[in-house]
């Protein structure tokens, strides 16, 4: 039974979620919470994860730490998989042996992006780039090792830690840019870290264990994103919307990325937590609130 002396142990902490899961607990008075990064632990040293978990004795750990730089992954395939893959192995291994309960945070990069259904929670893993192949790995590690976790994918995320969408659209803006080239063809859904550390903190008073999609509610392009956030900033900018394939002409050597990064919150719902809000919603609150324009 997870209480307000429960210890929780969030890693990634100088990341975008694992900076507001910590200040969501903090702020629910949640009093043994320890944010790390990899300055404190080598998630890909097994021996120094074990040793690390097992004097601490966490409760819960929120393993949000990842490599998550998706064209320089496709460069160094392996330094990636030890990172993705056998990262949250270690720690799932670690926490069975001490009971914690685990979060497992992955990504629409799971799925190969056919289609325009969203995709449910078990249809099948088949990512397109080493990112999204690795973080299925970790996914099937964290489940081969474990009855108590939380596995949960998100997509196009932002928060006040860290790079994202939205601040560099922003900062083109700053630069003098008036015009900008943007995809139009990828669909999916903005998370907001902010909301999803609240969901999380939820879903850790609880034992409804398993695989959900969390994102914020609502589908988007990139294109019709980066209009919004524009228009809630209040800076004009002209948007052109290209393709995929006209925009890997113009900026080669990316990744491959899903067209379609819909995701069905079924689950979610079936488990009884509430859904986020709609992305529009937590792209104004975050532009007013987190970046003051």
């Amino acid at each position: 039974m997870i209480s307000k002396q429960s210890k929780i142990l969030v890693t990634g902490v100088k990341g975008q979620l694992g900076y507001d899961c910590v200040r969501e607990l903090k702020e629910r008075g949640y009093e043994n919470v320890l944010g790390i990064d990899r300055d404190e632990l080598d998630i890909t040293d097994e021996v120094a994860v074990h040793r690390f978990i097992s004097a601490y004795k966490p409760d819960v750990v929120m393993h949000n730490a990842a490599w998550t730089a998706v064209d320089k992954a496709e460069e160094m395939p392996d330094a990636v998989y030890v990172v993705n893959a056998l990262g949250p192995k270690y720690i799932a291994e670690a926490c069975k042996e001490t009971e914690a309960v685990m979060f497992y945070i992955s990504t629409d990069y799971v799925f190969d992006g056919k289609g325009e259904k969203p995709f449910e929670v078990d249809d099948p893993k088949r990512g397109l780039s080493v990112y999204g192949k690795t973080k299925a790995q970790g996914e099937e590690f964290v489940k081969n090792a474990l009855d108590r976790y939380f596995i949960i994918r998100i997509s196009w995320v932002f928060g006040i830690n860290g790079k994202n969408f939205i601040k560099t659209m922003l900062s083109l803006a700053d630069k003098g840019l008036k015009e900008l080239n943007v995809v139009c063809d990828q669909i999916g859904s903005p998370t907001y870290t902010y909301d999803l550390s609240k969901l999380m903190c939820d879903m850790m008073l609880t034992d409804k264990f398993g695989t959900y999609h969390a994102t914020n509610e609502g589908f988007t392009d990139w294109a019709t994103f980066a209009e919004f956030i524009f228009k809630t900033a209040s800076i004009e900018m002209k948007i052109n919307h290209v393709t995929t394939a006209e925009y890997k002409k113009l900026v080669p050597n990316q990744a491959d990325r899903p067209l379609n990064s819909r995701m069905s919150k079924k689950s979610l719902a079936e488990a009884g937590f509430n859904p986020l809000p709609s992305w529009q919603d937590a792209t104004e609150r975050y532009i007013h609130n987190e970046l003051g324009k």
